[in-house]
């Protein structure tokens, strides 16, 4: 893979001309800024910009008005490659808090292997309902240590209003939820995302995680797409690039609230 086209790739399809990810939400265009903008419980924030050392700081103070005069928290989704350079420092400048990074990372999904290997007495699921909602936001409760309403309604959202745009799956070892993911579908690009992917502690290193990714790439073959994205951790950043993932670049959310 061509590491330099390949970004510039991704960031014209899902940053640039970026469609929205939940059905309530709206993609705008303003200035040299690309943002969503929602509900409070859909993702509010920065998707693209395209900023020098001259624009930066009124671009910023704009976006924080815009999203304050709403009432919303957002994120400024900053990327290593973006500019200026010191742009996060002008982020924290101006109130935002950055999150540790992450690593983006993407792979042909024709690359990628799609046989689904599982422990003994593990099965996937097809989440498709409130029930299943309820076991996945456990797991991801319990794994990333974080409240999961939030995420819970978006997923609720995507699954009544627009179903096709999202595959929720869990794996179950017997009535137990132990590792729960989601493959998100980008319409009008060649990029679906790989999300969650989260693996109980007492169940991590049996290849659960390699299997949900297996999954998921299957899925995103059946449906045309070329491309898996992940903005990966750096627990599972190893697994993955095992699996043929190539790093592009760091991405970095910088959280501004009101």
């Amino acid at each position: 893979m061509d590491s330099e086209a390949m970004l510039a790739v991704f960031d014209q399809q899902i940053r640039q001309d970026a469609p929205a990810d939940s059905p309530g939400a709206v993609v705008e265009r303003v200035g040299g800024v690309v943002r969503q903008v929602g509900a409070q419980h859909e993702w509010n924030g920065v998707l693209w910009s395209d900023l020098d050392e001259d624009t930066a700081d009124a671009a910023i103070a704009a976006q924080v008005r815009h999203f304050t005069s709403l009432g919303l928290e957002f994120e400024w989704k900053l990327y290593s490659h973006d500019r200026p350079t010191d742009l996060g420092d002008r982020l924290r400048a101006a109130g935002f808090v950055p999150e540790p990074p992450e690593t983006l990372l993407v792979a042909r999904v024709e690359d990628l292997p799609v046989e689904v290997r599982l422990p003994d007495g593990v099965r996937l699921v097809p989440v498709t309902d409130p029930a299943g909602l309820d076991l996945v936001t456990a797991v991801h409760e319990q794994v990333f240590g974080t409240d999961g309403s939030r995420l819970r309604q978006r997923m609720l959202d995507q699954l009544t209003r627009d179903p096709q745009s999202l595959s929720v799956v869990l794996a179950m070892a017997g009535e137990q939820p132990v590792c729960a993911a989601r493959l998100e579908f980008n319409p009008g690009t060649e990029f679906a995302g790989l999300w969650g992917g989260g693996t109980l502690a007492e169940w991590r290193g049996r290849g659960i995680y390699r299997a949900m990714v297996a999954h998921r790439a299957r899925i995103a073959a059946e449906r045309g797409y070329r491309y898996l994205q992940v903005d990966a951790s750096d627990q599972s950043s190893p697994i993955l690039r095992r699996l043929g993932f190539a790093a592009l670049s760091t991405t970095t959310p910088y959280l501004h609230r009101p």
